[in-house]
């Protein structure tokens, strides 16, 4: 079964906004860029899958944009052509290489985890990963802290229905003094099957 990780940034208070934190540098993206190209497929909810399009899609003259630093260009390339799914009750159609992801949330991402691939999937956002984590589908969550007091909100995981137990698995310091963490979910899931076995 493919694996399903969560990664963000966020700042040491706790804000997830998109634009809070220290700004991407080139040892960042090329962290972020190892990350995308890992993972077989992307989920997304409509929010993120916007934004995501509105800032990283190739252009249909297939030239990156002027403004777009040369070492962010295999980020830009990596997620351009990843595929993608997208959890949608209002979006009609998608493209960019996506998939729009309908009905019972916990069965539609048990399918695509049971489907063949080494890489997993990759989770991104705020409210998706908040439905997923209750649903007990992220098997890794990955915190890019960053060194910033934001002062405000959003924050990850408001609402959550009862606590998650994580343990460490991997740890990386940036030079801009962020730190990923990189954490499996610890809680002890046994499954008995129809035939008497266990999972």
């Amino acid at each position: 079964m493919r694996q399903l990780r969560y990664s963000i940034n966020v700042t040491l208070d706790g804000c997830c906004h998109h634009e809070a934190g220290v700004a991407p540098d080139e040892e960042s993206m090329r962290f972020w860029t190892a990350g995308m190209e890992r993972a077989d497929a992307l989920l997304f909810g409509r929010v993120t899958y916007e934004m995501m399009e509105s800032a990283w899609r190739k252009p249909l003259t297939g030239v990156w944009p002027e403004w777009m630093n040369e070492w962010e260009i295999p980020f830009a390339e990596a997620i351009d052509r990843k595929k993608k799914y997208v959890v949608s009750s209002t979006l009609e159609r998608v493209d960019w290489n996506a998939e729009l992801v309908r009905g019972d949330l916990k069965r539609s991402v048990q399918r695509l985890k049971q489907e063949s691939g080494e890489g997993g999937l990759s989770v991104g956002g705020v409210t998706l990963p908040l439905a997923l984590a209750d649903l007990g589908l992220i098997d890794e969550y990955e915190f890019v802290v960053q060194p910033v007091l934001a002062g405000h909100g959003p924050t990850l995981f408001a609402g959550l229905s009862e606590p998650i137990e994580l343990a460490l698995v991997d740890r990386h310091e940036f030079r801009s003094g962020a730190v990923a963490m990189r954490y499996r979910d610890d809680r002890r899931k046994v499954r008995v099957l129809a035939g008497g076995s266990i999972l």
